[in-house]
């Protein structure tokens, strides 16, 4: 697997999470003199500062963020899509869909059929809703994606790393694709199939329920009469 040149991380301006793997400093606490509203703020890319409880939140999804698990959703999509990061950034490289769309396009010719490339935000938007569609004609459950916005406004990048990353285990089971692959292979269904002769000799056994709560057994033969006194009669 091809080494990804640095860690990517999300939030590239000073102040933001910081490179991946590093944790965010927690904001310091709110003194009882003042507020919440005027607790530290911390500033989340593409929405600026926040505070308060919505700091501390932001500070938690960045202690979430494994750059491990980023680099290699990076290296996999750049790898699919045959586009390179436009950035360090992880999630601003992926703002605009244009690689997601490209990368569900590798798995399944065709899937998006127009994908757009301007600058609008809703268009950008649009082409995350089209990943997000496709993903899940793919079978990933729809708990493991991420929302719009999760993306977009970069609300939630864990979760934006886990869903690419169970787009990428099940991937392996669209017809035709052949890789390249990202994670463990999902198993294969073991379906069983039984012939009705078999199905009525299982109907013939009696069930657990049907005889009681020892199963039918009984206490005959357990009974120890070795030291028992025989009486003789005359």
């Amino acid at each position: 697997k091809p080494a990804s040149p640095s860690q990517p991380k999300y939030g590239g301006s000073p102040g933001n999470f910081g490179s991946a793997g590093a944790a965010a400093p927690k904001p310091a606490s709110p003194s009882h003199a003042a507020p919440a509203v005027a607790s530290q703020s911390h500033d989340v890319p593409n929405r600026g500062p926040v505070y308060g409880l919505d700091a501390e939140l932001a500070a938690k999804q960045a202690e979430k963020f494994d750059a491990g698990l980023a680099a290699e959703a990076q290296n996999w999509l750049e790898a699919l899509s045959g586009q390179k990061f436009p950035s360090a950034d992880f999630m601003e490289s992926l703002k605009d869909g244009v690689i997601l769309c490209k990368a569900v396009n590798a798995i399944k010719p065709g899937t998006v059929p127009n994908i757009n490339t301007g600058k609008m935000a809703f268009k950008q938007m649009e082409n995350i809703n089209f990943f997000l569609s496709a993903a899940q004609s793919f079978g990933v459950p729809a708990a493991d994606m991420f929302q719009t916005v999760d993306l977009f406004e970069a609300q939630n990048p864990p979760q934006v790393v886990n869903g690419i990353h169970s787009l990428g285990r099940h991937a392996s089971k669209v017809p035709g694709f052949k890789g390249p692959h990202l994670g463990a292979k999902l198993a294969d269904a073991n379906v069983r199939q039984f012939s009705e002769m078999q199905l009525n000799a299982g109907k013939a056994i009696p069930s657990k329920f049907s005889q009681g709560s020892h199963g039918g057994a009984s206490q005959a033969g357990m009974h120890d009469h070795s030291h028992e006194i025989i009486r003789k009669t005359s």
